[in-house]
């Protein structure tokens, strides 16, 4: 125990130890600077300074535009660009699968397949768009159930408020 007990005593004298840093003229051997140091201070500063430019250089990258010189990272424009021409490729695609349809229906009647009079542009087209499925919103037999108990319970609840209120 008493081991450890130097080590700390003579590592604590090795950190608070004062000394002093003085910087001179060559020539004349004038003082021109003098600093009081620890080996302590000196740590605490280096780690500070380590902080702070850690911290400067986060945030100029986060919040300037040199982002977009670090790999994976995109700029703003080339996202929007990304997004519009992903929608336009969408409608494209779609206006396609809308003229193939009509393309083809012209051939069956060019090829006699089908009857002149049966042909209209618009049972073509919108064949071919997608439609949504009816889904039956009818509430059942339990949820109107428990829509006439919580309704019982509201009006419980209002009556002793209101009974509370007057008293």
């Amino acid at each position: 125990m008493s081991g450890k007990r130097l080590k700390r005593k003579k590592l604590h004298r090795k950190l608070f130890t004062k000394n002093r840093l003085v910087i001179l003229n060559e020539d004349t051997f004038e003082e021109t600077f003098s600093l009081k140091l620890t080996l302590m201070n000196v740590f605490v500063v280096a780690t500070l300074g380590a902080i702070f430019l850690i911290a400067v250089t986060t945030f100029i990258i986060a919040f300037t535009p040199l982002r977009e010189y670090i790999p994976g990272y995109s700029s703003s424009q080339l996202k929007k660009d990304a997004t519009e021409l992903a929608l336009k490729s969408d409608s494209l695609t779609a206006a396609l699968k809308k003229n193939e349809a009509y393309i083809q229906s012209i051939q069956k009647v060019l090829n006699g397949q089908l009857d002149y009079a049966k042909f209209n542009k618009d049972s073509i087209l919108a064949s071919v768009t997608d439609t949504i499925q009816k889904v039956d919103l009818s509430p059942s037999k339990e949820e109107l159930e428990l829509r006439a108990e919580v309704e019982k319970e509201d009006k419980k609840a209002q009556q002793m408020a209101s009974k509370k209120k007057k008293k």
